[in-house]
């Protein structure tokens, strides 16, 4: 499955099509699209409309049309998710070949019930390892996971160890409703299109060892990870659709000076109030990882020099 390329360096912004972007969502896009630039690499764009649930009609194009008002250039078609169920059930089909992928009937109440604590809420307590426990429900399938520190390095927040068994338990690939889970989109989608770096925010970062534990129980090639702070608002909430960020307006070129000041990389005087065009073409070249502020969050209008 993985790709042959010959791309030292290919890279992603990859949006869920829940609403038009915000500030936090310029940041990501602007962190990943520059680390791109400055390494001589491509930056392509995918729309994670696996969820029919959470895409709101017209989000997608909304976004392709701000991107495109604010500068941003990619490399190929945009690719979306909801084209590529096939290929998700093909990666099912080897996880389950190769390790323990077993059907889950337990709801939310039922797990939350365990009383076992989590990196996102309860964990999941392998209740129906052995088979379902309510076999007339339609079941969701879980992975089993190893329990076991799984390390990686993050390229801005250091080297990282997660134990799914005390994080996550076992781990969801595809729900009852027959919708595939993040977690196996993801890392399909990066393999099938041969990303070599994946530039996010730190909301994310906590994703990276369930996805890596099915690369590499698949075997496939791991991309190098850098995952940038995630603006806060006053309260400390992360800027979001569901804590109603306010939307980017097209052509917003000022929102771009901001999104780099906050990742410390504020534009000269001379460019305040500079079109797109300019802004970009400054930052290509002032582009330094070591100039990022290694913090999961930081709080909006902090803006470092």
């Amino acid at each position: 499955m993985p790709p042959e390329t010959t791309a030292p360096y290919r890279g992603r912004f990859a949006p869920t099509p829940s609403g038009p972007l915000h500030f936090g969502s310029v940041v990501a896009a602007a962190g990943s699209y520059l680390d791109a630039l400055a390494h001589g690499g491509e930056w392509h764009v995918r729309i994670d409309d696996v969820d029919p649930p959470r895409v709101a009609p017209g989000a997608a194009d909304r976004i392709l049309r701000t991107l495109v008002s604010l500068g941003f250039e990619w490399s190929g078609p945009v690719v979306r998710q909801s084209a590529r169920t096939a290929d998700y059930a093909d990666a099912l089909c080897r996880l389950q070949a190769r390790t323990h992928v077993y059907p889950c009937t337990c709801t939310r109440v039922e797990i939350a019930a365990a009383g076992l604590p989590g990196i996102e809420g309860p964990r999941y307590p392998g209740t129906c390892r052995a088979g379902p426990s309510h076999p007339s429900r339609p079941p969701a399938l879980r992975v089993e996971v190893r329990d076991a520190p799984l390390a990686f390095t993050d390229l801005l927040q250091g080297p990282q160890a997660q134990n799914l068994a005390e994080a996550t338990g076992d781990f969801v690939l595809r729900r009852a409703d027959g919708v595939y889970a993040y977690h196996l989109a993801c890392i399909v989608d990066d393999t099938l299109d041969g990303f070599t770096h994946v530039v996010r925010g730190a909301d994310l970062l906590d994703s990276v060892g369930r996805q890596l534990h099915l690369l590499r129980t698949l075997g496939w090639p791991e991309p190098q990870y850098l995952h940038l702070p995630v603006a806060t608002d006053a309260a400390g909430q992360k800027l979001s659709k569901q804590t109603l960020a306010p939307p980017v307006g097209d052509g917003d070129a000022a929102i771009l000076g901001w999104a780099l000041a906050f990742l410390n990389h504020p534009p000269p005087p001379e460019l305040h109030g500079a079109p797109a065009a300019e802004l970009w073409g400054w930052a290509r070249t002032a582009w330094r990882r070591d100039r990022l502020p290694a913090m999961r969050t930081r709080p909006l209008g902090i803006h470092a020099g």
